[in-house]
């Protein structure tokens, strides 16, 4: 078997960075806590670079399981960049809440880790591995205000929801090998060039359940129930970490699995996938209006968007490929940026999600507001910003491929989340009192983090061809 580690370098970078940081955290004292900060950004930051330089090469580890195409790198630092923005929106908010700082790090990089390995997974056992390696992190991360009583409840929730999802990809990862004769990806797929009259019908069967399976990790409807009550009650941070990184892990090994190695059964998901997408879009949008806190709405509005997502996937591969990978750049700034600022509301023992809360922001703290003001306005697809763009990319990818209903009811849906973005811009700068918010003296990570995912929404809206380009090589790397 072949050793060439290569592959591997990016996760093995960022798991020695978690173990470097959880070795730290035993020996430093107080005063030296932000040694645990920055040996955990240089451990992303090597990393990155490592991803970097293995750009547009094409390697092999372990019998082919895992990969590095230009794909995997793409999530690689996409995962990274969340997990980057995540430990500096934490710095203020883990010491002040008395999460122990060494655990939190180390826990968001070993789910790192974790999401890198489901990125370049050609195996399905290796992809599985990378599942439960990034998914016992985050039920941990979920439950880590131990003061709370919802954030207990979120994480056995999640857990619970975890298992059942995780039943559904092992039945179905049972299926395909009884099929096939194997979990790995490129010997399935030459299983599948056969006459589809050869093919067992439970090997459909498999394929839905690895569907099931994927639909309850990226919040589709009606898999979805889990994620305003575990959004909710998680730490706000780890809140951003998963509506971005975890929701772009499970697209991407949906992409590499279903999308790509199974296409020859696309026939078979077709209508699946466009009912999936429409009512994601739809019922997490109606339901978003109605939520009584900024959290749960942003909760509910990342249902909508894995419905946009969907829409990308219906639309195939030579149109739907580099939108759905654009997008969810897009997105995950866009996200990011949200839950930061709403991070930098929260007090020791008030959270302050509420709308209520965001009153008077943009006289008190105008930077985080007129930052949360363009997150907003990005998600609802303003232009020109990056949220538009993702949009008009998506459902210029569903209409090219004769979806055009797709792209209309899409569309209909943006102009009903635009009642809810709205509400929070209204709330910051037409009614008076609210929470204070951090300045910057207080959190100048926070603002930093707020700053880059401000500046990155901006760009992408106004100046996307770097980035569809490297969208667009990335996933037709995959061929």
């Amino acid at each position: 078997m072949d050793l060439d580690l290569t592959p591997l370098l990016p996760a093995i970078q960022v798991g020695l960075a978690a173990l470097v940081v959880m070795l730290l955290d035993l020996f430093l004292k107080d005063h030296e806590r932000n040694l645990l900060v920055w040996a955990a950004l240089l451990g992303l930051a090597l990393g990155s670079f490592e991803a970097w330089t293995l750009w547009n090469g094409q390697e092999a580890a372990f019998g082919e399981t895992l990969l590095v195409d230009n794909f995997t790198l793409f999530f690689t630092q996409l995962f990274a960049a969340a997990a980057a923005a995540t430990i500096l929106v934490s710095v203020r908010y883990v010491r002040e809440t008395g999460m122990r700082e060494g655990e939190f790090y180390s826990l968001i990089l070993f789910a790192t880790a974790g999401m890198i390995v489901m990125a370049g997974a050609n195996d399905l056992i290796v992809f599985f591995l990378g599942l439960e390696t990034m998914s016992v992190a985050v039920y941990i991360l979920s439950g880590m205000r131990r003061d709370r009583r919802e954030s207990s409840e979120a994480a056995m929730k999640y857990f619970v929801i975890g298992a059942f999802a995780t039943g559904f990809l092992l039945y179905g990862i049972a299926l395909v090998y009884g099929a096939t004769g194997s979990t790995h990806l490129g010997r399935v797929a030459a299983y599948l060039l056969q006459s589809p009259e050869k093919w067992p019908g439970y090997l459909t069967a498999g394929a839905f359940l690895l569907l099931i399976g994927l639909a309850f990790k990226v919040g589709a409807v009606p898999f979805h129930f889990w994620i305003p009550d575990v959004y909710e009650g998680a730490p706000t941070p780890v809140t951003g970490f998963m509506s971005v990184a975890v929701k772009a892990a499970a697209f991407a090994a949906w992409v590499r699995i279903l999308a790509h190695s199974l296409s020859p059964l696309d026939s078979d998901f077709a209508t699946p996938l466009r009912l999936l997408a429409i009512a994601t879009m739809t019922i997490g949008n109606l339901l978003a209006i109605t939520q009584p806190s900024v959290k749960r709405m942003l909760a509910y509005s990342s249902i909508a968007h894995a419905g946009y997502l969907l829409i990308a996937l219906v639309s195939g591969e030579e149109w739907g490929g580099p939108s759905l990978l654009f997008y969810l750049l897009a997105y995950s700034l866009m996200t990011l940026g949200a839950f930061a600022v709403l991070t930098g509301l929260a007090e020791k023992e008030r959270p302050n999600e509420e709308y209520a809360r965001l009153a008077g922001l943009g006289f008190k703290r105008p930077f985080l507001a007129a930052a949360m003001s363009l997150f907003m306005l990005s998600l609802a697809g303003f232009p020109p910003l990056a949220g538009f763009t993702g949009k008009f990319y998506v459902f210029r990818s569903a209409v090219h491929s004769g979806h055009t209903d797709l792209a209309v009811i899409g569309v209909l849906n943006s102009l009903l989340s635009v009642v809810y973005y709205l509400r929070v811009i209204v709330m910051m700068y037409m009614v008076e009192g609210g929470a204070e918010g951090r300045s910057l003296r207080q959190a100048p990570c926070l603002y930093l983090a707020v700053g880059l995912a401000a500046a990155s929404t901006l760009y992408l809206g106004v100046l996307p061809s770097a980035a569809l380009e490297w969208s667009r090589l990335s996933f037709f790397s995959l061929f």
